[in-house]
């Protein structure tokens, strides 16, 4: 019986023991602290989610300024333009086009329409390069009327794609490139958009790179924007 409440005794000293010291000076600012830093940390996490811009800018509802910024930059031969395929045919329940690897007849429409808007804007200084897949290849082909110039390099993409965009754009020249949303992904993430939405199919991201191959991301456009676009407007 003594043992027991010896040991009783010795358990709430114990435990008085801890409570002091929880509410010594020392401890106390040891936790305020630890409580500022996670206060800290929170903050940083909810600054990062709110100041970096998760894609690049959307210049489908862009304003006429800005639109007639990355206008004048395409007239200028400063603009690469990554384009992803239209319609796959084996992702779809539409009617293929042809090969089971290609696009589908709707994708084919929305093809006509992306080059559409894209002669609308002036071929006269642009190089159209597409990956060699089918769909891509079709892409171009029912954009411009003919088949562009293959590059395995628009299919492979990877670490370094970046370093291939700005070595085959020409001084002056437009660049339109057909690839996929894999190849525009991994451009994203090389040029500060590492969690960039996926690109919708024929969505375009442009990007303009001047005399001095410094390369800046002009935003996104999907293709309903080509519909809507109006030149005299913008440029005014």
């Amino acid at each position: 019986m003594k043992y027991r409440v010896f040991k009783r005794g010795k358990i709430v000293a114990q435990l008085f023991q801890l409570e002091t010291l929880f509410r010594s000076p020392r401890t106390l600012r040891l936790r305020l602290l630890l409580a500022l830093v996670c206060v800290m940390f929170v903050a940083i996490l909810v600054s990062g989610f709110v100041f970096w811009p998760r894609s690049p800018t959307d210049l489908d509802h862009a304003n006429s300024r800005i639109t007639a910024q990355w206008m004048q930059a395409w007239q200028a031969g400063e603009v690469v333009a990554l384009v992803r395929h239209t319609e796959r045919c084996d992702r779809s329940a539409n009617s293929c086009l042809g090969p089971a690897d290609g696009i589908t007849q709707v994708g084919s429409v929305a093809a006509q329409a992306l080059g559409q808007g894209f002669r609308q804007l002036g071929m006269q200084q642009a190089q159209v390069l597409s990956s060699p897949l089918t769909r891509t290849a079709q892409t171009a082909h029912y954009m411009f009327g003919q088949d562009a110039s293959a590059q395995d390099w628009l299919a492979t993409c990877g670490p370094v794609l970046r370093d291939e965009v700005i070595a085959h754009k020409a001084d002056k020249q437009n660049l339109v490139l057909v690839t996929h949303s894999s190849c525009i992904s991994d451009f994203e993430k090389q040029t500060g958009f590492p969690h960039a939405i996926a690109a919708e199919y024929g969505s375009v991201l442009l990007v303009r790179i001047d005399s001095h191959k410094q390369l800046n991301v002009l935003g996104i456009i999907n293709v309903p924007f080509w519909k809507t676009l109006n030149l005299a407007h913008a440029q005014n």
